[in-house]
């Protein structure tokens, strides 16, 4: 049995610029603030099924806002 090891993500709000596109990609994981426009984490953890989509935001992400471990 094979086990998918944990992911981690974080943000960087000072960074992030608001593009919006990380909600595109994984919008269980990623939300804007309503104020600013600027990202929300709502997965720190993010179960298996929402990995690929979590790499695909943070390859998105123009500002680079976002990290990942795991």
């Amino acid at each position: 049995m094979s086990e998918v090891p944990a992911m981690r993500v974080e943000v960087d709000r000072e960074a992030c610029c608001g593009s919006g596109n990380c909600v595109m990609a994984a919008p269980d994981v990623f939300d804007q603030h309503e104020s600013d426009g600027l990202v929300v984490l709502l997965l720190p953890e993010p179960p298996p099924e929402l990995h690929d989509a979590v790499r695909q935001a943070v390859h998105l992400c123009p500002a680079g806002a976002i990290t990942v471990a795991g």
